[in-house]
């Protein structure tokens, strides 16, 4: 509405600002006086800042940023005689969003992993931000544990039942690891054991797909370690530990423990604990007949990193990426 001068006449239309019309306020400049108008023309032209107001990454909340990698063997570097560490792919992809894809962590998350130092690249730390990489071909580490992108690599803990055997089937019908894994078998995984254990065994046992993983944890040359728990007939005094320490003959060749705890004595038996990296066929009971001391029950508990803890006879669970980072480490991948 037009507004009118003290004659009558109607004056001049006010213009009427979109802030004045919907009543909300024009914001604040910073500065007071004739300079306000230019520092809100610099504030709007200047560069964003980067996520939450910081520019560089958080180097000590990376340090200590849980490393979530799940190793692979998916990754295998190119054989270049020539290479010397990390390669810069023009239009290849963001290493950070490559660790962030793989479920490492947050891509703010891997940033500040990236500006830790806990990354390196075809054996070279990579500090700088937004470098481009083939995943494909790159061979990327957190923390020395290689990080996965092949989704279908399959890593499994089964315990297995006492009287089962060791095999993906039987050809006299008898129960097999292979009627445990039937249905994924059959949506089109190719699963198989790493190594086995005896009927009368129980334990811990690894199936997977991944075939230089498992290769590696089942030749002695790695020294995976592998943990029991046995009941022994007869009570076993402490010097048996030391005797198998230094090593006993048996039929196939010397075999040494590396560790050996009596848990406890009662009624004429024995629960020990034992630690070998030795995977000859029924190797601990072969051992400790030799000391006479038979055993009676059997339980593998342990191989490497992964325990059994209280998983039930006859079930599966998908191993950890902790888990699996630490086989990838003992066996040098």
């Amino acid at each position: 509405m037009a507004s009118a001068s003290r004659d009558g006449t109607p004056g001049p239309r006010k213009k009427t600002s979109r802030a004045q019309k919907t009543g909300k306020n024009t914001p604040k400049t910073g500065n007071k006086g004739h300079g306000g108008a230019s520092a809100v023309s610099e504030g709007r032209s200047s560069k964003k800042t980067h996520r939450k107001g910081s520019s560089k990454p958080n180097v000590t909340s990376g340090k200590v940023r849980l490393n979530n990698a799940k190793p692979a063997r998916h990754q295998t570097p190119a054989q270049d005689p020539g290479a010397t560490g990390a390669t810069y792919v023009e239009d290849g992809v963001r290493l950070q969003k490559v660790l962030a894809s793989a479920g490492v962590a947050s891509r703010r998350g891997a940033e500040e992993l990236i500006a830790a130092g806990r990354v390196d690249v075809d054996g070279q730390i990579v500090t700088e931000q937004g470098m481009r990489i083939n995943p494909d071909t790159a061979v990327i580490r957190v923390d020395g544990a290689r990080v996965v992108i092949d989704e279908t690599r399959q890593y499994l803990a089964l315990n297995k039942p006492k009287g089962w055997q060791s095999t993906m089937s039987d050809d006299q019908g008898r129960p097999c690891i292979g009627d445990i894994v039937a249905e994924r078998v059959m949506a089109g995984q190719r699963l198989f054991h790493v190594g086995r254990l005896d009927a009368d065994t129980e334990g811990l046992l690894l199936l997977t797909n991944d075939g230089e993983l498992a290769h590696r944890l089942m030749h002695p040359s790695f020294e995976v370690p592998k943990t029991y728990m046995a009941e022994l007939r007869g009570e076993v005094p402490r010097s048996v530990g030391r005797t198998l320490k230094d090593g006993i003959e048996l039929e196939d060749g010397p075999v040494a423990v590396d560790g050996f705890t009596v848990v406890g004595v009662h009624e004429g038996q024995s629960l020990v604990r034992i630690t070998l990296h030795e995977g000859r066929n029924r190797i601990v009971r072969r051992m400790m007949e030799e000391v006479g001391f038979p055993v009676t029950s059997l339980v593998r508990t342990n191989i490497g990193a992964v325990s059994l803890g209280e998983q039930r006879p006859g079930s599966l669970r998908v191993l950890g990426k902790n888990e699996i980072g630490a086989l990838y480490k003992a066996v040098g991948l």
